[in-house]
């Protein structure tokens, strides 16, 4: 691809997905897709299976939307979340995947912007999500 055609491409954003279980992070960007909403930029995703590669996305400062599972192990998506909320000045959004939806409740603590629960469902989370951007002002419109 040549330089001038990729800018003039379309606007995209980063979103972390973080889950130590590969098909939970593959649920999610197959949920997700390339495009929300028409009045969304286009998503790259962006794995990380480890606290410190969550650490390191983050530090990049290249994220705008995370969604972590709460049952990842070691290092849940939880206490990821409230520590992420608490050492970084404007964090992005972050939504977490909780056990069950009786255990959304539980999120609050972690200070997460949105809660979906397992199993991933791929008619509501796209959606979730989206409203979550929109919250955040990352329409197209605030990004132009």
């Amino acid at each position: 691809m040549n330089e001038s055609h990729a800018d003039t491409s379309t606007p995209t954003v980063d979103v972390l997905v973080y889950s130590d279980d590969r098909r939970v992070r593959e649920q999610v960007r197959v949920a997700l897709g390339r495009r929300l909403s028409a009045d969304l930029p286009e998503l790259r995703v962006v794995e990380a299976a480890t606290h410190p590669a969550v650490l390191d996305a983050m530090d990049s400062g290249k994220i705008s939307v995370a969604i972590f599972d709460a049952e990842a192990v070691p290092s849940g998506g939880m206490g990821l979340c409230r520590q992420m909320h608490d050492e970084i000045p404007d964090c992005p959004p972050i939504m977490v995947i909780v056990a069950r939806e009786q255990d959304a409740w539980l999120a609050t603590w972690s200070r997460a912007e949105a809660v979906a629960a397992h199993p991933v469902d791929p008619i509501r989370l796209p959606g979730q999500v989206a409203d979550m951007m929109r919250r955040a002002g990352l329409g197209v419109e605030a990004n132009a």
